[in-house]
């Protein structure tokens, strides 16, 4: 690895973290004939070890990393985990009414992948294109229009490679007809698991699926949302959904090839394979700051070389190796997410003043949107236990050997092929909300929030159907990312501020969640009264008032897309990055993450943040003029 003057550097381009911002990005830039070094602080999960709390004596990768259904094991798979611990509430008596506080940590679980891929490693797969008003705000905001809705619906049909429609569609775009501008021809495939209908339970399931069209129909605009759903096959990034801010029954999407996990890391080594002289590759590696030349331009990084060496990362080591530099010719791009990119720019000299002074470090530049805007969804889980387990999960083990395993590993079929969703209900939370702003979805399992051990749970229980609720376009920007040392081992301190304690004054997104679990009682009403569910655990029967729904969600909720902490925009409003993703105040210094948006984006982040990746190469390519 190179050391030594900008001058003499081996590479034109650094990139720090290879999730979905970073790994594309690098890959796009190696492509374009840029020599690019990407650096991940973990290792590669398919070549990895590591244990999970169902099976703490047992190496479960790669398969908790490739079985789509695995991914809760994945998060926790300690071969690629990150344990951050978060503050949903400064008060201590709010934060400690949550049941998922771990004392000890003085916090809340907030999973996180160190591994070569990132987030994209453990996700849920599930890929839903953001809305429009997304992109055309950021258009706005920065005056450019290569961020309008049409720009970025071109970067998605580049990226994409959709298996999950008709094969029709795909010949029919040949010819120039492609209604759903679906892309054909991407790196990253996307599909769809196995017909819901096809996987045993037909009258359980197709009971579920008619009490979710009967509450939809009783929704306002339900005659669009059947329209809608004939249109599309249930098909959310359709575009004529998509433009239309469509609501109703859908399918979730997933980032699968061959009904398996795919992400960023597949693009990295697919693209490292071809040119092995332009991308190279620095696994367990953890960046501790950028370096500077006299003229404030980013010239490098110093680095330390080893395995778990940040200290979210489980069993970290307890060595302090030697600190090095790495040099580029052009730029340094930082993919760390919304957690890591902000701690690394203050450990940089970039941030709030007051905040890098209270910890020995020299401002190179003053500004204060670092670390600032945090933002994230809102999640709750209606819980409920079923009259007998699952007939599709019968034997479940979810481990090599069980029949589902044997299934999903001889054909690529069966329940194994899904994430856990059946079925997926997009809505306004209440009719004024300007987009649709709900997500609803049924897992075949118990779940109720992210804490150590949750994963354990899916093996125990079989036979349990939990609604998670996803509240999107929240109004709280109230978060913060700020540092706990000076040491760049330690994880950043991270308060979300949720509810009462932001700034969402007037209670907007506690009352969408609230109104998303009352629709979800509408569905499952129908499997009450038949017997079929047998007793709602969460928030439970004795919960009914608003007032005590509100408690709930206080108590209960939970988030896992944190976003906004770089964000685009003027640096008199508390931005930090230029609509090119320049880091305002130095040169040669870009951030292209989760962190980069100013408002959070659509219901899963990822989608998003696979485009960004590809809109900065787009950017930097054309800046530079790699070709």
């Amino acid at each position: 690895m190179a050391a030594g003057p900008a001058s003499e550097a081996q590479y034109d381009y650094i990139v720090v973290g290879s999730g979905a911002g970073g790994g594309t990005l690098a890959a796009r830039l190696a492509e374009a004939g840029a020599r690019v070094l990407l650096i991940e602080a973990g290792g590669d999960p398919r070549q990895l070890q590591g244990s999970d709390p169902a099976y703490p004596d047992q190496n479960r990768l790669p398969d908790d990393y490739d079985v789509p259904v695995l991914h809760p094991f994945a998060s926790e798979n300690t071969g690629q985990r990150w344990e951050f611990f978060v503050r949903h509430y400064n008060s201590q008596q709010l934060q400690e009414r949550d049941p998922k506080f771990v004392p000890e940590e003085n916090g809340i679980f907030y999973p996180r992948a160190g591994t070569l891929g990132g987030c994209t490693a453990h996700n849920a797969q599930i890929f839903v294109y953001p809305h429009n008003e997304d992109w055309d705000y950021i258009a706005e905001l920065t005056g450019d229009d290569s961020w309008n809705r049409d720009a970025m619906r071109k970067i998605f049909q580049r990226m994409e490679n959709c298996e999950h429609r008709f094969f029709l569609y795909r010949w029919l775009a040949k010819l120039g007809l492609d209604w759903t501008r679906h892309g054909w021809n991407g790196w990253l495939t996307t599909q769809k698991a196995v017909p819901i209908r096809a996987l045993g339970d037909e009258g359980l399931v197709a009971t579920i699926f008619d009490s979710a069209a009967k509450a939809i129909k009783e929704q306002p605009n339900q005659e669009e949302g059947l329209d809608w759903f004939v249109e599309s096959q249930g098909d959310p990034n359709d575009w004529r959904l998509v433009s239309s801010n469509a609501t109703g029954l859908r399918y979730p999407p997933l980032t699968n090839r061959n009904h398996q996990r795919i992400g960023s890391r597949e693009r990295v080594l697919e693209v490292k394979a071809r040119h092995p002289d332009r991308l190279t590759l620095a696994l367990h590696t953890l960046v501790t700051r950028v370096l500077f030349d006299d003229h404030n331009r980013a010239v490098g990084v110093e680095i330390m070389e080893g395995e778990r060496l940040y200290r979210a990362a489980w069993q970290p080591s307890e060595t302090e190796p030697e600190r090095k530099a790495v040099y580029c010719a052009k730029e340094v791009i930082l993919s760390g997410g919304a957690f890591n990119t902000p701690q690394l720019l203050m450990l940089s000299g970039i941030g709030p003043k007051a905040e890098l002074e209270k910890h020995g470090i020299a401002v190179r530049v003053d500004l204060p949107g670092v670390g600032l805007n945090m933002q994230d969804r809102y999640e709750v889980g209606v819980v409920n236990e079923m009259n007998r387990d699952w007939e599709v999960l019968t034997g479940a083990k979810f481990a090599a050997g069980d029949p589902q395993y044997g299934e999903w590993s001889r054909r690529r079929h069966g329940v194994y092929t899904t994430n856990g969703a059946i079925l997926a209900v997009i809505k306004r939370s209440l009719p004024e909300r300007p987009l649709p702003d709900l997500f609803c979805f049924g897992l075949l399992g118990l779940f109720k929030g992210y804490f150590p051990g949750y994963s354990a749970l899916f093996p125990a229980h079989l036979n349990y159907l939990t609604w998670a609720i996803l509240k999107a376009h929240t109004v709280n920007t109230a978060g913060t990312v700020t540092l706990r040392s000076a040491d760049p081992r330690d994880p950043p301190q991270i308060d979300f501020r949720y509810f009462e304690e932001g700034n969402d004054e007037n209670g907007a997104d506690l009352d969408s969640v609230v109104a998303g679990i009352k629709f979800v009682r509408t569905m499952t009403a129908k499997l009450m009264k038949k017997g079929l569910i047998v007793k709602e655990h969460l928030p439970g029967v004795e919960v009914q008032t608003d007032a005590q729904l509100k408690q709930f969600v206080r108590d209960h909720a939970w988030g896992h897309h944190a976003s906004c902490t770089c964000s685009i925009g003027p640096r008199d409003r508390l931005g930090v990055l230029s609509g090119d993703f320049k880091v305002h105040g130095v040169s040669g210094l870009r951030v292209v993450d989760a962190s980069v948006f100013p408002r959070i984006p659509g219901f899963f982040i990822v989608s998003a943040v696979y485009m960004v990746g590809e809109k900065a190469a787009d950017v930097i390519i054309k800046q530079s003029g790699i070709v």
